[in-house]
């Protein structure tokens, strides 16, 4: 098992869009998206998916929400190693009690900084497998942006206001000096079942209950008062998923066996 922050995806904003375009009448007129039962494939490769810290809570019951990289940003841990995902199977299904992250969710679509004209622009990842030419639930509809692309451009404007309000909460985090590094640890049992030396899985930020207990009463009145305390606490519970990362990385390696001793 590798460090989880080790193998990051995360730089830049455009993970998962391998072809990202502004979107435009003249250029994706005559596009559409075809229905797919289980859309989730490109995810499938992907062990940390970003999340809003309004979405701690909910992603809490699924996944280790954790913090990493250099801007500390939030992720779902997926999986304990670059390049898979064990909620997400190889053709596009995600495990039916899994949260699935509104990052996951507002794809094909995707807000770019216009810096000359100083706004956002939609921009589509053409490359999207179900987004055809002729597809079903066009783009648009008598010149105009149909009725699912401006609820993606809607998803996508309530996106941009989480990331907004996200950065605050990280720099709330970071003023208040609140975030430590941590280590995620299995011990694996020998044969005679005894534990047998403790294996490091990941290294990660994550907020220091010590630091948290140690503020001032009115700092902790300050989180409790804009919220932040309860997403505090959602992050906290749900480093408890590591050992449910664990059994699910071991259920996928025990049940891959039996086909490789066929092979």
């Amino acid at each position: 098992m590798t460090d989880t922050t080790a193998a990051s995806p995360l730089q830049g904003n455009v993970l998962f869009y391998a072809q990202p375009e502004p979107l435009s009448l003249e250029v994706h007129g005559a596009l559409g998206v075809d229905a797919v039962d289980k859309p989730y494939a490109f995810v499938a490769q992907t062990n940390l998916v970003p999340v809003m810290v309004t979405e701690f809570a909910p992603a809490a019951l699924s996944y280790p929400v954790i913090f990493v990289g250099e801007n500390k940003q939030p992720v779902a841990v997926m999986a304990l190693r670059g390049g898979e995902n064990l909620f997400v199977s190889e053709d596009g299904e995600f495990r039916p009690e899994a949260y699935i992250p509104a990052y996951v969710r507002r794809y094909p679509f995707v807000f770019a900084n216009d810096d000359a004209q100083q706004r956002m622009i939609l921009c589509v990842d053409r490359a999207a497998p179900f987004i055809k030419e002729g597809g079903s639930t066009p783009l648009f509809v008598d010149g105009q942006p149909s009725p699912y692309t401006q609820q993606a451009m809607e998803f996508c404007n309530n996106f941009e206001q989480e990331r907004l309000r996200t950065e605050a909460f990280l720099k709330l985090l970071t003023d208040m000096d609140l975030l430590d590094t941590r280590e995620a640890v299995f011990t694996p049992r020998n044969p005679d079942g005894t534990a047998a030396a403790p294996q490091k899985i990941a290294e990660y930020y994550a907020v220091s209950e010590d630091k948290l207990k140690a503020l001032p009463a009115k700092k902790l009145a300050e989180l409790r008062d804009n919220g932040a305390l309860g997403q505090i606490y959602a992050h906290l519970v749900s480093l408890l998923g590591w050992d449910r990362l664990i059994a699910l990385a071991f259920q996928k390696a025990a049940a891959a066996q039996p086909a490789a001793g066929n092979a």
